[in-house]
């Protein structure tokens, strides 16, 4: 088993998604004076290792369940092309959970107790995204739980721990980023839809079709920069340069799913998490 199968398997293209949601954070407690630099590290380490978590979890249960195969459209399943042993694949998911887990108990020193069951609650859910009785991602739900885990959950939960409150521009910015990485998803299933379907695997592309799915992909970037736009708008005169020039990238990157087809659709799976990112990363900048 080589690094790079492993590098393959922690999904690099994806990370963004998580690490965007933290930084969005940020950006408001930098905005509302309150930023804090130990939790939010510390929330962006728990980010990245849960979603690693998460990425191992699905390649492990989607070989369990027969819902890959070799020479699949989308990058290499390191398990299903035996680079690597299932065995090791279970144990480093539970692994990197584990530790995901240790950062999380950190966090209380920070938040209280009350962040235990919010952690066990994001621990499930990791594994419930592709295992258990009803995996969400296989019953059209994937998006839901990155709309959920990637925006609402981290945003909300990171602003929190730095500022000590909640707040109604936050949770806008929370659903924000939960839209822009449930559409990181949309394009990972748009590109598999042929391929689940013949699994099995009900994916949103593959229950209400390619069209409807892509249709979705704008609706989601166009509503995520409206619920933002009044924060942004008063940040000052140019800072609307941002949220429309991630609108223009948006707009590229679904004329191109209309024209690409197979593993030619995966580089737009990468430019709209890294949009995501520099989309934070522009807030945080300007906060």
């Amino acid at each position: 088993m080589s690094l790079s199968c492993w590098i393959e398997a922690t999904r690099l293209r994806t990370l963004p998604v998580s690490i965007a949601g933290v930084i969005l954070a940020i950006g408001y407690a930098r905005l509302h004076h309150s930023f804090a630099p130990a939790p939010a590290l510390l929330c962006l380490t728990f980010a990245i290792l849960a979603q690693i978590a998460s990425n191992f979890a699905n390649e492990y249960y989607d070989f369990r369940a027969g819902l890959d195969r070799p020479g699949r459209e989308g990058p290499r399943r390191g398990v299903t092309e035996g680079d690597i042993t299932p065995r090791a694949m279970l144990m480093a998911t539970y692994l990197t959970l584990a530790a995901a887990c240790a950062v999380g108990c950190s966090l209380i020193y920070f938040g209280g107790w009350w962040l235990l069951p919010v952690g066990i609650a994001i621990a499930l859910g990791v594994i419930a995204y592709s295992a258990g009785p009803y995996p969400l991602s296989h019953h059209g739900l994937g998006e839901v739980a990155v709309l959920l885990f990637f925006g609402i959950i981290p945003v909300n939960l990171t602003y929190y721990l730095q500022c000590g409150l909640w707040d109604t521009s936050v949770l806008l910015g929370s659903i924000s980023a939960g839209l822009m990485g449930a559409n990181v998803l949309i394009i990972n299933n748009y590109r598999d839809a042929d391929a689940d379907a013949d699994v099995g695997k009900h994916t949103l592309a593959v229950i209400l079709g390619r069209p409807a799915v892509r249709t979705l992909y704008i609706v989601n970037g166009l509503v995520a920069v409206i619920l933002m736009w009044n924060c942004w708008t008063s940040m000052g005169p140019y800072a609307w340069i941002a949220p429309a020039a991630y609108t223009a990238v948006l707009l590229l990157i679904w004329l191109l799913m209309g024209r690409l087809k197979g593993h030619r659709l995966t580089p737009l799976l990468g430019a709209t998490a890294t949009a995501m990112l520099a989309y934070a990363t522009a807030f945080l900048i300007l906060a």
